[in-house]
């Protein structure tokens, strides 16, 4: 018989009903929400801009007035207005693949970590356009600042989880929390749920998935006595690669890294996360790729460190290696191994983007693009002994 624990999700979870639209008019009444909707996304010369954000006010305008719940919000505004716009400005190419395969059923899409939102909303505006359910995600409360904020990832379908508790029992009762929450959406809204798969970007180019998230989603199954493989039979694992030919947010990652390895106490200024955000979703980014991969085997995965080596597995293969990424590695390793595959690229104007810098943050920079070839060389190298 299934364990029935009592938690209350309304402090975490995305807004409904009356809460919905409560933080709609709360929304519509703010000020400046057109005019920063559209500085957020504008990034053309000042004529275009002056086109493409009356246009977009006026459609968002209507929109606003016409969502009554999180799914439509993340169709008719996110999707058909946010991100539409995004891809128009700030992107060469979006391409997805992999999607078509998947059943239509609640998953949980495990995804590497670049960008602190453009993540989870490709993905769902890939979801959207193969016409399969969306997600609801999972942040951390790091990113709400203020009201505004929070309301705004609400209403799209924010998963807002607590970060920075020092209490042990807190903890383990928040992890527990979110982990049945997770179940809940996924068997009685029959939603999708996104997460990244380690806490935090990466910021070094390793995408590797820590068994802890698995063991998290596990945990109110594994509270139900129930084993690893009937939980993913019951909530199934995707991997998902997510892939940016270039990162607007590299070097402010690489400073990061620094500080890290020269044991400096990092402390994050207020809104760097939102400044990092509205780089993120403004800046260049040339072609990205979304790689929806096969749902985890529950007849050959019995535990969650043996799901974490399989999201990696798949996620190093399906992630799309760039010209860029190429490039980098090459340059790393002072070879001209990869030559032919970033023939096209301006190296020149690329390593002309990070020449004032400091070496070691330019190293850091390369070493971000340049990673992602050398995990599949790794992994190549590992199926080769093994």
């Amino acid at each position: 018989m299934e364990n029935t624990r009592k938690f209350d999700f309304h402090d975490m979870s995305p807004y409904e009903g009356k809460d919905f639209e409560e933080a709609m008019e709360r929304l519509r009444s703010y000020p400046q929400l057109l005019n920063n909707f559209t500085d957020l996304i504008s990034r053309h010369n000042r004529v275009i801009n002056k086109w493409k954000s009356f246009h977009s006010k006026n459609k968002l305008a209507r929109a606003l007035n016409e969502v009554h719940n999180v799914d439509q919000f993340q169709k008719e505004i996110t999707s058909d207005i946010f991100l539409d716009m995004i891809e128009s400005t700030s992107m060469e190419d979006l391409t997805m693949e992999g999607i078509e395969e998947l059943e239509d059923r609640p998953y949980i899409y495990i995804s590497s970590h670049r960008d602190i939102v453009l993540d989870t909303a490709l993905l769902d505006l890939c979801l959207y356009r193969s016409d399969r359910r969306l997600c609801e995600m999972i942040i951390g409360d790091n990113l709400v600042g203020n009201q505004f904020i929070e309301d705004m990832f609400r209403v799209n379908g924010a998963i807002i989880t607590r970060r920075n508790l020092t209490s042990a029992s807190d903890l383990k009762e928040e992890t527990m929390r979110m982990s049945y929450y997770i179940r809940h959406a996924m068997q009685n809204k029959q939603k999708s749920i996104w997460v990244a798969q380690k806490s935090g970007r990466s910021k070094d180019g390793i995408d590797n998935t820590s068994s802890s998230i698995l063991k998290m989603l596990y945990l109110a199954c594994r509270d139900q006595e129930k084993d690893f493989s009937t939980f993913l039979r019951e909530q199934p694992i995707v991997p998902v690669a997510i892939s940016y030919q270039y990162d607007p947010c590299a070097v402010t990652k690489s400073y990061s890294i620094l500080k890290k390895m020269k044991n400096d106490v990092y402390k994050k200024k207020r809104y760097e996360d939102i400044i990092d955000m509205i780089k993120g979703l403004r800046s260049w980014k040339g072609n990205v790729h979304v790689h929806v991969g096969t749902p985890l085997d529950p007849d050959k995965i019995t535990n969650p460190r043996d799901a974490a080596a399989e999201c990696d597995r798949q996620i190093h293969r399906n992630f799309r290696l760039w010209d860029t990424n190429y490039f980098c590695w090459d340059k790393i390793n002072g070879l001209e191994k990869y030559a032919d595959k970033y023939k096209d690229l301006n190296t020149k104007s690329f390593e002309k983007k990070y020449r004032k810098l400091n070496p070691e943050v330019v190293r850091n920079v390369y070493l971000q693009y340049a990673n992602p070839v050398q995990s599949v060389l790794n992994d190549l190298e590992n199926e080769k002994n093994g």
